[in-house]
């Protein structure tokens, strides 16, 4: 793999194809995808001022989505919205099953293990489908594989 960030649905999809495919023949422990936070919530303040770089409120930003594969199986964290969305766009996947819903009291979410045995493309769709219509991106957001 050459690349590792894509902006539009079909490159992300090749993407993320290609990573699935590259985790599976290295056989690396796991894959993880990121979203690219907008760029608003990367800086805070004047840009030309490095102390003005944080945010005002010192309140703890948001962490950007992630989507982690190992094998067979999909692994991330929803908030109970999120969740739902999640279960929707499965129905559309009958090959998938979640495997394991985890939700500790001191988390404000749950954690979802998926079992997706499919090829690669297919992953690749799901993926784009859960961070567009699961965590709400928009249409060109980035995201990068940040570890297979």
């Amino acid at each position: 793999m050459t690349r590792f960030d894509a902006n539009t649905s079909a490159d992300r999809r090749k993407l993320f194809a290609d990573a699935v495919t590259a985790h599976r023949e290295r056989g690396s422990a796991f894959l993880t995808i990121e979203v690219e936070p907008p760029r608003e919530q990367l800086q805070f303040g004047d840009p030309d001022d490095e102390d003005d770089r944080s945010d005002p409120d010192d309140g703890e930003q948001e962490a950007p989505p992630w989507i982690q594969f190992a094998e067979k199986t999909f692994n991330l964290d929803c908030t109970d919205e999120e969740l739902s969305r999640l279960h929707d766009v499965l129905d559309e996947y009958p090959e998938f099953r979640v495997d394991e819903q985890e939700a500790p009291d001191e988390a404000e979410g749950t954690n979802v293990r998926i079992s997706a045995r499919s090829d690669a493309n297919r992953l690749a769709g799901f993926l784009d489908r859960a961070f567009v219509e699961v965590y709400d991106q928009p249409e060109d957001y980035r995201a990068w594989v940040v570890q297979i």
